[in-house]
């Protein structure tokens, strides 16, 4: 890598945080980049673009001639255990981890190169999407064993339904209060009423962050794993679908295909959507529409 290169998508989002903390991490992050190549001894190709909003990411060869990919994030709380939850799968169904370094305020994974690559959502309509991501899914769904560090989906619900509040009251016209207050009372208990034992949850997965890997395999990248519910995994592919227009019909479908209760999987696509629904004016009529009665 001849000169340094920032993916697109990374330096949007830091102008647009406009953090003193991320500008400084961007500011030292080829000295970053340059030392974990050499902790590594890896030679580096440019960073994938446009890249993610949170971490310089790019490919790589080791001594050994292995195809890898450098990930070097900017830490953040929801994808803190990334590496313990790749580490838990071991590449059955996620992309192999080979090391991984923390420092500071950088997270840094060193992982096996998905062959050909290419993103789910570039390959398949949203039907097919569907079949892979709940078969994924349902191999990825585990009880860790005691000891691990995971954290529970309770502490991520009650984080974004706190920001909720704050962005209700500064835009109260968004939902009704009855919708808005049935919304967040639905999305703090259902993580903490959750039947069975709680599961590793991959929480950020939808076509984007699944890669072909091979004759009739797909992996997951970018998991940010908590432990909770395994109902709340289908929310974030809906909720990155080209359209909604019936939501209750779409929440059935997945969690047949993922062997769920339908029932619960809507209750979760409802609150989420009221949580969301602030800052996304389109998923209001979806949480309209799934209301409970």
């Amino acid at each position: 890598m001849s000169a340094f290169t920032l993916p697109s998508m990374l330096a949007e989002a830091v102008e647009r945080e406009r953090s003193p903390e991320r500008w400084q991490w961007l500011a030292e992050l080829p000295g970053t980049v340059a030392e974990l190549a050499r902790r590594w001894s890896l030679v580096l190709g440019p960073p994938f673009q446009p890249g993610g909003e949170v971490a310089w990411v790019a490919p790589a060869r080791d001594e050994a001639g292995r195809e890898l990919v450098l990930k070097v994030g900017w830490r953040h709380y929801e994808g803190e255990h990334e590496a313990a939850g790749l580490r838990a799968w071991r590449g059955r169904g996620a992309v192999t981890l080979h090391a991984d370094h923390t420092e500071d305020r950088t997270s840094a994974l060193l992982l096996a190169r998905c062959r050909p690559g290419t993103p789910l959502g570039e390959l398949c309509g949203e039907p097919e999407q569907d079949v892979v991501i709940t078969r994924l899914l349902r191999g990825l769904w585990h009880e860790p064993p005691p000891g691990h560090p995971f954290r529970p989906l309770a502490q991520l619900c009650d984080a974004w339904a706190d920001e909720f509040d704050r962005d209700y009251a500064a835009a109260p016209d968004a939902f009704d209060p009855g919708l808005a207050r049935a919304g967040m009372r639905l999305f703090r208990s259902l993580p903490r009423d959750h039947p069975g034992p709680p599961q590793l949850l991959v929480t950020d997965l939808h076509a984007g962050n699944v890669l072909a890997a091979g004759e009739q395999q797909w992996l997951v990248i970018d998991p940010k794993p908590y432990l909770g519910d395994p109902c709340y995994d289908l929310l974030q592919h809906m909720l990155n679908a080209e359209e909604l227009d019936d939501p209750g019909a779409r929440a059935d479908r997945l969690a047949e295909l993922a062997g769920l209760d339908a029932e619960r999987v809507r209750l979760w696509l409802f609150a989420r959507a009221v949580q969301e629904g602030v800052r996304q004016p389109w998923l209001r009529p979806v949480a309209a529409a799934l209301a409970p009665r």
